[in-house]
Protein backbone atom coordinates (compact mmCIF):
# COMPACT_ATOMS: atom_id res chain seq x y z
CA UNK A 1 0.00 0.00 0.00
CA UNK A 2 1.28 3.26 -1.32
CA UNK A 3 2.10 5.85 1.67
CA UNK A 4 -0.23 8.86 1.90
CA UNK A 5 -0.04 12.46 2.82
CA UNK A 6 -3.26 14.77 3.50
CA UNK A 7 -1.37 17.83 3.29
CA UNK A 8 -2.39 21.47 2.33
CA UNK A 9 -2.99 25.10 4.66
CA UNK A 10 -6.00 25.02 7.66
CA UNK A 11 -8.19 26.90 5.52
CA UNK A 12 -8.66 27.90 2.05
CA UNK A 13 -7.80 31.79 2.43
CA UNK A 14 -6.37 32.55 -1.47
CA UNK A 15 -6.48 30.89 -4.71
CA UNK A 16 -2.92 31.94 -5.09
CA UNK A 17 -1.57 30.64 -1.98
CA UNK A 18 -3.77 27.33 -1.71
CA UNK A 19 -2.35 26.65 -5.22
CA UNK A 20 1.63 27.38 -4.95
CA UNK A 21 1.57 24.93 -1.30
CA UNK A 22 -0.88 22.30 -3.50
CA UNK A 23 2.31 22.35 -6.59
CA UNK A 24 4.83 22.39 -3.54
CA UNK A 25 3.01 19.59 -1.98
CA UNK A 26 2.87 17.30 -4.92
CA UNK A 27 6.33 17.96 -5.91
CA UNK A 28 7.58 16.37 -3.02
CA UNK A 29 4.88 13.32 -2.96
CA UNK A 30 6.07 13.01 -6.46
CA UNK A 31 9.53 12.67 -5.48
CA UNK A 32 9.31 10.36 -3.01
CA UNK A 33 6.43 7.94 -4.09
CA UNK A 34 3.37 9.03 -2.08
CA UNK A 35 0.39 9.27 -2.52
CA UNK A 36 -0.99 12.88 -2.28
CA UNK A 37 -4.22 14.14 -1.02
CA UNK A 38 -4.60 18.01 -1.07
CA UNK A 39 -6.16 19.48 2.03
CA UNK A 40 -8.00 22.72 2.97
CA UNK A 41 -11.24 23.70 4.54
CA UNK A 42 -13.70 25.74 3.07
CA UNK A 43 -15.32 26.57 6.20
CA UNK A 44 -14.16 26.78 9.89
CA UNK A 45 -17.09 25.92 11.76
CA UNK A 46 -15.40 25.36 14.99
CA UNK A 47 -13.55 28.12 16.56
CA UNK A 48 -12.96 28.96 20.06
CA UNK A 49 -13.88 33.05 19.30
CA UNK A 50 -16.76 34.32 17.57
CA UNK A 51 -14.34 37.04 15.79
CA UNK A 52 -12.43 33.94 14.52
CA UNK A 53 -11.26 33.66 10.99
CA UNK A 54 -14.43 31.10 9.31
CA UNK A 55 -13.74 31.35 5.35
CA UNK A 56 -13.83 33.79 2.21
CA UNK A 57 -17.68 32.10 1.28
CA UNK A 58 -18.49 28.77 0.65
CA UNK A 59 -18.73 28.10 -3.12
CA UNK A 60 -15.57 29.91 -3.69
CA UNK A 61 -13.44 27.72 -1.64
CA UNK A 62 -14.85 24.65 -2.93
CA UNK A 63 -14.18 26.03 -6.17
CA UNK A 64 -10.71 26.45 -5.56
CA UNK A 65 -10.47 22.81 -4.11
CA UNK A 66 -12.52 21.18 -7.65
CA UNK A 67 -9.46 23.56 -9.64
CA UNK A 68 -6.61 22.37 -7.45
CA UNK A 69 -8.13 18.99 -7.92
CA UNK A 70 -8.41 19.15 -11.84
CA UNK A 71 -5.54 21.31 -12.77
CA UNK A 72 -2.87 19.79 -10.52
CA UNK A 73 -3.74 15.92 -11.18
CA UNK A 74 -4.45 15.74 -7.26
CA UNK A 75 -7.34 14.24 -5.17
CA UNK A 76 -8.36 16.95 -2.40
CA UNK A 77 -10.34 16.83 0.94
CA UNK A 78 -12.47 19.07 2.98
CA UNK A 79 -13.96 18.44 6.34
CA UNK A 80 -17.69 19.20 7.34
CA UNK A 81 -19.35 19.99 10.42
CA UNK A 82 -23.19 19.09 9.83
CA UNK A 83 -24.69 16.35 7.73
CA UNK A 84 -26.39 18.29 5.08
CA UNK A 85 -22.81 19.71 4.45
CA UNK A 86 -22.24 16.12 3.30
CA UNK A 87 -23.86 16.55 -0.49
CA UNK A 88 -22.45 19.68 -1.17
CA UNK A 89 -19.39 19.43 -0.92
CA UNK A 90 -18.79 15.60 -2.07
CA UNK A 91 -19.46 17.53 -5.82
CA UNK A 92 -16.49 19.30 -5.38
CA UNK A 93 -13.68 16.98 -3.43
CA UNK A 94 -13.07 13.47 -3.71
CA UNK A 95 -12.83 13.00 0.42
CA UNK A 96 -14.68 14.33 3.15
CA UNK A 97 -13.47 15.02 6.70
CA UNK A 98 -15.11 14.39 9.74
CA UNK A 99 -13.68 16.33 12.92
CA UNK A 100 -12.37 15.11 15.97
CA UNK A 101 -15.33 17.04 18.39
CA UNK A 102 -17.74 15.20 15.79
CA UNK A 103 -16.80 11.80 15.12
CA UNK A 104 -19.90 10.50 17.36
CA UNK A 105 -22.25 12.49 15.26
CA UNK A 106 -24.65 9.47 13.59
CA UNK A 107 -26.06 11.79 11.07
CA UNK A 108 -22.84 13.49 10.13
CA UNK A 109 -21.22 10.25 9.58
CA UNK A 110 -24.30 8.71 7.82
CA UNK A 111 -24.31 11.35 5.15
CA UNK A 112 -20.74 11.09 4.71
CA UNK A 113 -21.00 7.50 3.83
CA UNK A 114 -23.98 8.09 1.92
CA UNK A 115 -21.82 10.30 -0.64
CA UNK A 116 -19.40 7.46 -1.77
CA UNK A 117 -16.90 9.52 -1.04
CA UNK A 118 -13.68 8.68 0.84
CA UNK A 119 -13.89 9.54 4.93
CA UNK A 120 -11.52 10.17 6.87
CA UNK A 121 -12.66 10.04 10.81
CA UNK A 122 -10.71 12.03 12.89
CA UNK A 123 -10.27 10.29 16.18
CA UNK A 124 -12.20 12.61 19.02
CA UNK A 125 -10.11 13.68 22.23
CA UNK A 126 -12.39 11.91 24.51
CA UNK A 127 -11.55 8.17 22.50
CA UNK A 128 -9.73 5.29 23.31
CA UNK A 129 -8.32 4.34 19.89
CA UNK A 130 -11.12 0.89 20.36
CA UNK A 131 -13.69 3.19 20.46
CA UNK A 132 -13.60 4.40 17.21
CA UNK A 133 -14.77 1.11 15.88
CA UNK A 134 -18.56 2.83 16.78
CA UNK A 135 -17.65 5.57 13.64
CA UNK A 136 -16.16 3.55 11.72
CA UNK A 137 -18.89 1.44 11.58
CA UNK A 138 -21.72 3.86 11.00
CA UNK A 139 -19.86 5.42 8.11
CA UNK A 140 -19.43 1.53 7.06
CA UNK A 141 -23.16 0.33 7.61
CA UNK A 142 -24.10 2.59 4.00
CA UNK A 143 -22.34 0.51 1.93
CA UNK A 144 -19.63 2.78 2.07
CA UNK A 145 -16.11 0.50 3.25
CA UNK A 146 -13.62 4.06 2.36
CA UNK A 147 -12.82 4.58 5.46
CA UNK A 148 -10.06 5.95 7.39
CA UNK A 149 -8.86 6.37 10.88
CA UNK A 150 -7.09 9.62 11.90
CA UNK A 151 -5.17 9.79 15.37
CA UNK A 152 -4.64 13.59 16.78
CA UNK A 153 -3.84 12.89 20.74
CA UNK A 154 -6.51 12.90 23.30
CA UNK A 155 -6.93 15.21 25.82
CA UNK A 156 -4.44 15.87 29.05
CA UNK A 157 -5.87 18.02 31.33
CA UNK A 158 -7.10 21.35 29.92
CA UNK A 159 -4.54 22.68 28.07
CA UNK A 160 -2.54 20.22 26.70
CA UNK A 161 -3.05 16.72 24.13
CA UNK A 162 -0.93 13.80 24.20
CA UNK A 163 0.02 11.02 21.48
CA UNK A 164 0.10 7.46 23.45
CA UNK A 165 2.54 5.22 20.70
CA UNK A 166 0.79 2.57 20.74
CA UNK A 167 -2.85 4.48 19.23
CA UNK A 168 -1.55 3.06 15.46
CA UNK A 169 -1.12 -0.23 16.40
CA UNK A 170 -4.59 -0.56 18.24
CA UNK A 171 -6.47 1.54 15.46
CA UNK A 172 -5.05 -0.79 12.94
CA UNK A 173 -7.06 -3.82 14.36
CA UNK A 174 -10.30 -1.90 13.02
CA UNK A 175 -9.11 -2.83 9.41
CA UNK A 176 -9.04 0.50 8.02
CA UNK A 177 -6.53 2.85 6.62
CA UNK A 178 -4.69 4.97 9.95
CA UNK A 179 -3.47 8.35 9.57
CA UNK A 180 -1.26 10.50 11.75
CA UNK A 181 -2.30 14.05 12.41
CA UNK A 182 0.57 15.17 13.23
CA UNK A 183 -0.03 18.72 13.85
CA UNK A 184 -3.04 19.13 15.59
CA UNK A 185 -2.12 16.85 17.94
CA UNK A 186 0.81 19.52 18.75
CA UNK A 187 -2.04 21.98 19.68
CA UNK A 188 -2.14 23.25 23.06
CA UNK A 189 -5.94 23.78 23.09
CA UNK A 190 -8.34 26.33 25.69
CA UNK A 191 -6.15 29.32 26.81
CA UNK A 192 -7.56 31.82 27.68
CA UNK A 193 -7.04 33.95 24.63
CA UNK A 194 -9.22 31.61 22.84
CA UNK A 195 -6.78 31.06 20.22
CA UNK A 196 -5.40 27.67 20.09
CA UNK A 197 -1.20 27.24 20.86
CA UNK A 198 1.00 24.93 19.17
CA UNK A 199 4.30 23.02 19.61
CA UNK A 200 5.22 22.54 15.85
CA UNK A 201 8.64 21.79 16.75
CA UNK A 202 7.65 17.97 18.00
CA UNK A 203 5.79 17.71 14.22
CA UNK A 204 9.02 15.61 13.63
CA UNK A 205 8.54 13.33 16.82
CA UNK A 206 5.06 12.48 16.28
CA UNK A 207 5.57 11.35 12.47
CA UNK A 208 8.49 9.21 13.08
CA UNK A 209 7.26 7.70 16.09
CA UNK A 210 4.24 7.18 13.84
CA UNK A 211 5.80 5.89 10.83
CA UNK A 212 7.73 3.79 12.99
CA UNK A 213 4.44 1.91 14.52
CA UNK A 214 2.74 1.82 11.18
CA UNK A 215 1.04 4.38 10.07
CA UNK A 216 -0.51 4.35 6.65
CA UNK A 217 -0.76 8.27 6.31
CA UNK A 218 0.19 11.53 7.74
CA UNK A 219 -2.37 14.61 7.64
CA UNK A 220 -0.18 17.35 7.83
CA UNK A 221 -1.21 21.19 7.81
CA UNK A 222 1.15 23.30 6.21
CA UNK A 223 1.91 26.89 5.40
CA UNK A 224 4.78 28.73 3.88
CA UNK A 225 4.39 31.30 6.47
CA UNK A 226 2.48 29.77 9.25
CA UNK A 227 2.59 33.03 11.22
CA UNK A 228 0.40 34.83 9.05
CA UNK A 229 -2.41 32.04 8.67
CA UNK A 230 -5.85 33.52 9.77
CA UNK A 231 -6.57 30.05 11.64
CA UNK A 232 -4.49 27.45 13.28
CA UNK A 233 -0.93 29.44 12.73
CA UNK A 234 0.78 27.90 16.02
CA UNK A 235 0.57 24.31 15.02
CA UNK A 236 1.20 24.43 11.24
CA UNK A 237 4.37 23.39 9.74
CA UNK A 238 6.25 25.45 7.25
CA UNK A 239 6.34 24.65 3.98
CA UNK A 240 9.71 24.52 3.52
CA UNK A 241 10.53 22.26 6.68
CA UNK A 242 8.15 19.32 4.86
CA UNK A 243 10.59 18.02 2.76
CA UNK A 244 13.27 16.77 4.84
CA UNK A 245 10.80 15.47 7.66
CA UNK A 246 9.01 13.06 5.05
CA UNK A 247 12.46 12.06 3.77
CA UNK A 248 13.27 10.55 7.04
CA UNK A 249 10.25 9.18 7.65
CA UNK A 250 10.12 7.53 4.52
CA UNK A 251 13.30 6.05 5.08
CA UNK A 252 12.24 4.64 8.21
CA UNK A 253 9.26 3.16 6.40
CA UNK A 254 11.97 1.54 3.76
CA UNK A 255 13.90 0.20 6.45
CA UNK A 256 10.71 -1.45 8.24
CA UNK A 257 9.39 -2.87 5.27
CA UNK A 258 13.26 -4.36 4.09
Amino acid sequence: MKFTLIAGPCAIEDRDLAFAIAREVKGICDDLGIHYIFKGSYRKANRSRLDSFTGIGDIEALEILQAIGKELQVETITDIHESQEAALAAQYVDHLQIPAFLCRQTDLLLAAGETGKGVNIKKGQFLSPEAMKWPVEKVQSTGNKNVWACERGVSFGYSDLIVDATSIARMKDLGVPVIMDCTHSVQKPNRTEGVTGGDPRLIETIALSAIATGADGFFIETHPEPHTAQSDPYTMLELSKLRPILEKCMKVREALQS
